[in-house]
């Protein structure tokens, strides 16, 4: 794309998160701004007060700027109830000419009239020359003949025959106009030039672009992006899946990969990759390649990506982001007993391991805290009879000669020959010091982390292992 007029437009409604779905529509906006050198515009759907709060929009621009699409690379944001003068406006034109009248039905009366629930409206009020008053939506006259053709940059052509729309609503009775409306009138107003929302708003295309043509303008370009689903192929619903965006940010998945792992859903750059910054994708991308078959969101995927790219990470750069998930109320160790400089000499070993940034503190706690935090299901495993008292005891006594030097090689040979010793390979004579150092049978490597814990602090765990096993 080199048309440098183009504009996209992100309008995401505020309600109370950022859904996985709305991150994916603004990369794509975006994604296609950048490649044209064009604008991206951001608006605020609030028409529903009731789902509309101050507090709500500053939770997308957050998850927004998250993403990596901070203030500086869209226009806006804009409030949809900045325009109502407008759609009113809109509304009005409609009618004068003859395009929109007023129907005072309701739902009972159409339904009762059909003798159907499941048929739309069956254009009672077109010729009954109502004026304005209450209770009197304002309906679009949807024209004969037809069909009406979308389009679509990922769809291809849609065709909507005439008689499977009905006469719409695009005003209340109250005047203030409808979503379907009031969207065609702020895309007019912004010059909007492409339109690219998720496959849920095809329904809407054939009626926003007949308002278009009613109001004199020529429609956007189309593109609807396939729907997400989750494992069972159903569409991601945040009643029963993970969607919300804050949610991901909050265990930890770094931006940079949840931004590539987006851009994959429906799409791919080719050449086999699949880790690919933005940077190196957006040249590649083309609407056209985008597979409208649903999109599978796996959740597991977006883990191993999110792995990939924090091993990827500098170490100090591994450091620096983890240091929000190693303060606050939620560490299990008191502040003061953290510290910064044991917690940069495990960092790269627990960076190879972690799959989330959130996991560094099950990882770590046992450094920082007076006893460890047992798992029973890792000590009931450890500690069988026959090896747990056996090897706590052998352990207790290797580790006490001062002769031998703390450091992980040493410690690692005086245990396999006390496992030995016990009939034991490495394997399972490990497996009742780890649980008796750290709380669990998996972390990170064992001898390391007993290097950097000490010997003093190694030997009081496992003497407390034992009374503990032997109570």
């Amino acid at each position: 794309m080199t048309d440098t007029s183009i504009r996209t437009r992100f309008a995401p409604s505020p309600t109370g998160m950022f859904h996985v779905g709305n991150a994916r529509s603004l990369l794509l906006n975006w994604v296609v701004a950048r490649q044209s050198g064009g604008a991206m515009v951001l608006r605020i759907e609030d028409t529903d007060a009731a789902r509309s709060r101050p507090e709500w929009t500053e939770g997308i621009l957050a998850a927004m700027a998250w993403l990596g699409v901070d203030a500086t690379q869209y226009e806006g944001p804009y409030s949809q109830t900045d325009y109502a003068d407008k759609h009113t406006e809109a509304a009005q034109r409609l009618r004068k000419e003859g395009l929109a009248y007023y129907c005072d039905c309701k739902r009972e009366q159409v339904q009762a009239r059909r003798d159907n629930p499941n048929l739309g409206y069956d254009g009672f009020c077109r010729d009954r020359g109502l004026e304005a008053g209450p209770g009197r939506a304002l309906r679009f006259r949807i024209p004969e003949g037809g069909p009406t053709l979308v389009e679509d940059q990922i769809r291809g052509r849609v065709e909507f025959p005439h008689e499977a729309l009905e006469d719409f609503v695009i005003a209340r009775g109250d005047g203030t106009a409808l979503f379907v409306l009031a969207n065609v009138v702020d895309d007019v107003e912004m010059g909007i030039t492409h339109v690219i929302r998720g496959e849920e708003h095809l329904s809407n295309a054939p009626k926003q672009q007949l308002l278009w043509e009613a109001l004199g303008h020529t429609p956007p370009v189309w593109a609807h992006a396939p729907v997400l689903v989750n494992e069972k192929r159903q569409k991601l619903s945040k009643r029963r899946d993970k969607v919300a965006m804050e949610s991901y940010q909050a265990e930890g998945f770094l931006p940079e990969a949840m931004v590539n792992y987006l851009m994959l859903l429906g799409w791919a750059p080719g050449e086999d990759r699949e880790i690919m910054p933005i940077e190196e994708m957006i040249p590649l991308f083309d609407l056209a390649d985008v597979n409208s078959s649903p999109a599978f969101f796996d959740e597991k995927k977006l883990r191993a990506f999110n792995g990939d790219y924090i091993r990827a990470l500098d170490v100090d750069e591994f450091v620096k982001r983890c240091a929000p998930y190693l303060e606050g109320d939620e560490v299990p160790w008191r502040p003061e007993d953290f510290d910064a400089d044991v917690f940069a000499q495990i960092a790269p070993l627990a960076q190879s391991r972690v799959a989330v940034l959130s996991e560094i503190v099950p990882n770590v706690d046992f450094l920082f805290l007076d006893l460890p935090i047992f798992d029973e299901k890792s000590w009931a495993k450890a500690m069988k009879p026959g090896i747990g008292a056996e090897m706590l005891t052998a352990a207790i006594a290797t580790y006490s000669d001062e002769s031998l030097d703390w450091e992980a090689e040493a410690l690692k040979g005086a245990l396999e020959q006390a496992g030995a010793a016990q009939g034991l390979k490495l394997g399972k004579a490990q497996a009742p010091v780890r649980v008796a150092v750290t709380g669990r049978t998996v972390g990170l490597p064992l001898f390391e982390s007993l290097e950097l814990l000490g010997r003093e602090r190694t030997l009081e765990r496992l003497h407390a292992a034992l009374e503990r096993l032997n109570a």
